[in-house]
């Protein structure tokens, strides 16, 4: 079975309204892998992680909410930003969805798409909606 995917089109005003990007889901090794480094530097910055939920991979992260992964320091947290964003390719022509490329650093241009689309990626892996009220995200043709 492939991958589950997502199209997250900005809907919001802005220099990114109207774009489309394409969100992929990790293969399961790298998702857990990307789980286990958040939840051991959530540990290491005195996060209190509830028993059982680190089994959770993203949706234990996503259980915790997004204020607890803002606790890991920087130097921890930037490689797994770096790596969410992995996931994420840009649709330079919505009317040809068969079309994507690997993000250049132009196609986001405002800060609220940045985090709207790290919301987007949390949900995709974890199953549950954090409810950021700007996607207009729906799951693309199997």
């Amino acid at each position: 079975m492939a991958r589950k995917t997502l199209q997250y089109r900005v809907e919001v005003d802005g220099r990114d309204k109207g774009k489309v990007f394409l969100i992929t889901e990790m293969p399961s090794s790298q998702a857990e892998k990307w789980a286990m480094r958040a939840f051991m530097a959530m540990a290491q910055a005195g996060v209190e992680i509830p028993e059982g939920v680190a089994d959770l991979g993203f949706a234990g992260i996503v259980r915790m909410g997004m204020s607890a992964i803002s606790m890991i320091p920087f130097q921890q947290a930037e490689p797994l930003m770096d790596e969410m964003m992995g996931c994420v390719q840009m649709m330079p022509n919505p009317a040809n969805p068969s079309v994507v490329r690997p993000l250049v650093e132009d196609d986001i241009e405002e800060i609220r798409t940045r985090l709207n689309i790290r919301a987007q990626v949390l949900s995709l892996h974890s199953g549950f909606s954090i409810g950021d009220g700007q996607s207009t995200s729906a799951p693309s043709p199997a």
